[in-house]
């Protein structure tokens, strides 16, 4: 009698054939912004790259904005779930910057162009605007920790950690920005210069 619940509770978890092909619409999203970037791109094209139609694409999204919303959203999901670890980790400081700084290097070796693109949309597509900044809140979080750890003091001034925290992480976007757009070698060394700042600024010797 247990076996056809089992079997029932895999289907269950598979995705499906719509689920599917949401994946690949963004998918293809994702591919084509590298040869035409997003400004030249059309719907129409996203769609036939999935094998659908425009209309068919229309199903799950609206536009090639709310596409690319979508696309962030998922590209994004990971750096926020490892934020979230960096806040919460146990290791000494030292240890602790090092490692959320080399998480989110590694996405942006990943993905820095879908990255860069849902940065310069931003000012036009409030939703990614409003994804990019929870994002950064979570890293914000996970960097105060970190200065409060190493005897920062976690007042409302200019140099309280919260204040401290929020320059680092937007420091660390642009640096990371606009090195990932150079070449991975750029970006390595991007994000060691950012990990001596954030360890000066917790007071700690590089």
């Amino acid at each position: 009698m247990a076996e056809p619940v089992r079997t029932r509770r895999r289907r269950s978890a598979a995705p499906s054939k719509g689920d599917l092909r949401e994946q690949r619409l963004l998918d293809v999203l994702g591919e084509l912004l590298v040869v035409k970037g997003f400004d030249a791109l059309t719907a129409t094209e996203i769609a036939e790259g999935a094998g659908l139609s425009r209309g068919s694409m229309y199903f799950y999204f609206n536009s090639k904005q709310e596409a690319l919303v979508a696309l962030f959203a998922r590209t994004v999901e990971a750096l926020r779930e490892k934020s979230r670890a960096a806040a919460d980790d146990p290791a000494a400081p030292r240890e602790a910057i090092a490692t959320a700084l080399y998480r989110t290097r590694d996405r942006w070796h990943e993905h820095g162009l879908v990255m860069r693109v849902a940065i310069d949309q931003s000012s036009s597509i409030p939703e990614l605007s409003a994804l990019w900044t929870e994002t950064a809140d979570i890293f914000i979080d996970a960097i105060a920790k970190t200065l409060v750890r190493s005897g920062v003091e976690a007042h409302d001034g200019p140099d309280g950690a919260r204040a401290l925290a929020s320059a680092l992480c937007w420091m660390i976007e642009r640096t990371f920005y606009h090195a990932s757009a150079v070449s991975p070698e750029a970006l390595d060394q991007a994000c060691e210069t950012c990990r001596v700042v954030w360890l000066r600024t917790a007071g700690i010797e590089p």
